[in-house]
C-alpha cells in the first residue's frame, strides 16, 4: 500500500483580512492542505495573526517565509501593484503561487510573469474562486448546449459600498480602483460566459480622485458578433449586489443579484426554471481543492497566467477607453 502523501504546505504572504476565509479556514477542512507560516512587514502583527489562527510560524519579512524550506507554496493577498514583484519572487524560490485577483498591476506585467511560470513548470493559479464553484462550470455547460440559441449579449455587475477611503482599493499607487477590484471579477465573468476576449467599444469613469475610479461602466463586443456590459462600483448610487445575464436568441439566463453563487434561473423554450446550490461548500474551499490537486497531482487549474493575460489586456484597454491609465507595479 503507497503511503499517503504530504500535505501542501502553505504560506501567506501578508496577514490580510481576506486570508482567513480563503486560506485558513478552507484548510482546515481539507487533508491535503496546512497552513505553516504568515510574514508580515511588521513582526509582532506576523505573530499576533499566527496565534490567532493557529500557524506554526511567523516572518517579519517576506523573504524570510520564501526561505522556508517548510513552504511548498504561497498565497499571495498582498496590494494589486506589489503582486507582480512577490509572485515573482515566489517562483523564484522554487514556490507555487496563488495570486489574489488581479493577477498584475496591468497586461504588460502579467505577460512577464505568465512566461516565468511557464519556464519555472511551478503551479501559478488566479484566484478568481467563482471559478471553481460548480454553478460556474453548470452555466457554461447550459451555453454550450445552445438552449439559449445563439449568444446575443451578456451582462454582469458587481457593485459595493466601501466608504473607508484610506483603503488600498482607493490607491493609484498600490493599484487600486473599482474595475481592479470588484471590476475584475467582472470582466472574467463576461470572458467566461461570453465564450472569448471582447474588444472594449466605450467605457466611462466615475472619480474618487485623479485616475482612480470608484465606478466604471463599459461596453464590450466579442469576436463572433455578441455584445457584454460590465458595471463595477465600490462607491455609487448602486446597491450591492453581483449579477449577470446571458441572452441567446432563443433564451436567457439570469444570476441572482445577491446569491449568484447559490442561484440562477433559466428562461428558454423548454420553459422557466431554477437551479439552486444550497448545499455546495463556498468558493474558496473549492479554489483551494483546485490549487491542491493541481500542486500534488498535476491537475489543471482553470484560471491560469495565460487566462489572466487576457483578463488584464481587457481591464487596461478599458481603463484608457474611459480616458484614464493602467495601473503600474511598484517600483522595487
Amino acid at each position: 500500500m503507497s503511503e499517503k502523501p504530504e500535505p501542501l504546505r502553505i504560506g501567506i504572504l501578508g496577514a490580510a483580512r481576506v486570508a482567513p476565509a480563503v486560506v485558513i479556514k478552507p484548510a482546515r477542512k481539507n487533508p491535503e492542505v496546512i497552513v505553516t507560516a504568515v510574514a508580515a512587514r511588521d513582526g509582532s502583527r506576523a505573530r499576533q495573526f499566527a496565534d490567532k489562527h493557529g500557524i506554526p510560524r511567523a516572518y517579519d519579512s517576506y523573504e524570510a517565509l520564501l526561505n522556508d524550506p517548510g513552504v511548498d507554496a504561497v498565497y499571495n493577498p498582498l496590494p494589486n501593484a506589489l503582486h507582480g514583484r512577490w509572485t515573482r519572487e515566489a517562483l523564484e524560490a522554487g514556490k507555487h503561487v496563488l495570486c489574489e485577483k488581479p493577477f498584475m498591476a496591468n497586461s504588460r506585467e502579467a505577460r512577464e510573469i505568465a512566461d516565468l511560470a511557464a519556464r519555472s513548470g511551478l503551479v501559478v493559479m488566479e484566484a478568481f474562486h467563482y471559478r471553481y464553484h460548480p454553478f460556474a462550470a453548470r452555466v457554461q455547460q447550459i451555453i454550450a448546449s445552445g438552449e439559449l440559441g445563439t449568444l446575443q449579449r451578456v451582462e454582469a455587475a458587481d457593485c459595493f459600498w466601501m466608504p473607508k477611503f484610506s483603503a488600498n482599493a482607493y490607491n493609484y499607487e498600490l493599484g487600486g480602483g473599482a474595475l481592479m477590484d470588484l471590476g475584475s471579477y467582472v470582466v472574467d465573468m463576461l470572458r467566461t460566459f461570453g465564450g472569448s476576449t471582447p474588444e472594449v467599444v466605450s467605457a466611462q469613469a466615475k472619480l474618487r480622485s485623479p485616475q482612480v475610479d470608484r465606478a466604471m461602466t463599459a461596453e464590450l463586443r466579442f469576436p463572433e458578433g455578441h455584445t457584454g456590459h460590465l458595471r463595477c462600483s465600490l462607491w455609487s448610487s448602486d446597491p450591492p449586489h453581483y449579477t449577470a445575464r446571458v441572452i441567446g436568441d432563443r433564451g436567457e439566463l439570469r444570476l441572482h443579484p445577491v446569491i449568484p453563487y447559490q442561484q440562477f434561473s433559466v428562461r428558454s423554450a423548454d420553459g422557466r426554471r431554477v437551479e439552486r446550490f444550497f448545499k455546495a461548500r463556498t468558493t474558496y474551499e473549492y479554489q483551494l481543492e483546485a490549487f491542491a490537486a493541481a500542486v500534488l497531482r498535476g491537475e489543471p487549474v482553470k484560471t491560469t497566467p495565460a487566462e489572466a493575460v487576457e483578463n488584464m489586456t481587457v481591464i487596461d484597454e478599458i481603463y484608457r477607453a474611459a480616458g484614464l491609465s493602467p495601473r503600474e507595479p511598484v517600483p522595487v
